[in-house]
């Protein structure tokens, strides 16, 4: 058994592992910087394991404490982010094609991942005067609803589709597809058609549509999507530029 500085037995490495990282989840997109309370009530842990955590944690970089008492996400963690294959070297190889969509058409561009059961956005590109979105890049969102989120369901295997089916889907407008028949239906078509098409589901004035990326292997590994004003055009005049940038970033994925 070790023994800690202070002549008291050593925790296991596990639970302390798993505290330091629930201190690290409790910062997200709206809450990019709290004080040591809020960081000891997000966690539910003692304010006193919080404090001792978040100094070991300042001490190697993954968090930063500013003058005003409050802790943010460290570059240290950056760094080790860049080295995510499936982050920034998919996003290396994307991003030529994405700033062309982009260039080409002034609308919104996203590039996306499935993590587990949700969606994680990678790059997105906005033009101004394209219509407002609800993503960011790092953010999760429901595989149900978005165009990229669609095409990653569709090429998922199929436990996942389970799981994910099996719960109640989120509806975030009227026209959020909710019944598990109906998406089946839905990817039955990505797969069938080679793209996707997510209308007014995430918001009222937005038209998305999706299409998978491919590595070497021919399995699906990304998604990139196009996101415009609903009515300013239609899927079909749409699937046909995403679906040549979903190719193109493919074949570089493949180089």
């Amino acid at each position: 058994m070790s023994v800690s500085r202070r002549g008291r037995p050593a925790g296991p490495t596990g639970p302390v592992i798993s505290r330091a990282l629930r201190l690290l989840d409790a910062f997200d997109a709206d809450r990019r910087e709290l004080t040591l309370s809020d960081l000891a009530r997000r966690a539910d842990l003692p304010l006193s394991t919080t404090h001792r955590l978040m100094q070991e944690l300042c001490a190697w970089g993954a968090v930063e404490r500013g003058t005003d008492g409050l802790y943010r996400i460290g570059l240290r963690l950056w760094e080790l982010g860049s080295l995510a294959p499936r982050g920034p070297g998919l996003r290396e190889a994307a991003l030529p094609f994405l700033e062309d969509l982009s260039r080409v058409t002034r609308e919104n561009v996203q590039l996306a991942v499935r993590e587990g059961t949700e969606v994680v956005f990678v790059e997105r590109i906005a033009s101004s005067g394209s219509v407002p979105v609800l993503t960011r890049v790092g953010d999760r969102f429901a595989l149900t609803v978005t165009g990229v989120g669609l095409v990653l369901l569709a090429h998922a295997p199929v436990e996942v589709q389970e799981e994910v089916l099996s719960e109640p889907i989120a509806r975030y407008t009227a026209k959020t597809v909710t019944d598990p028949a109906q998406v089946r239906r839905m990817l039955a078509d990505v797969r069938s058609n080679g793209f996707s098409i997510s209308d007014r589901q995430v918001t009222m004035d937005a038209l998305s549509v999706g299409a998978p990326i491919r590595d070497r292997q021919g399995e699906v590994v990304a998604a990139v999507s196009l996101v415009v004003r609903h009515g300013s055009t239609t899927s079909h005049a749409l699937a046909p530029l995403v679906r040549t940038s979903a190719q193109a970033i493919s074949r570089a994925l493949s180089n």
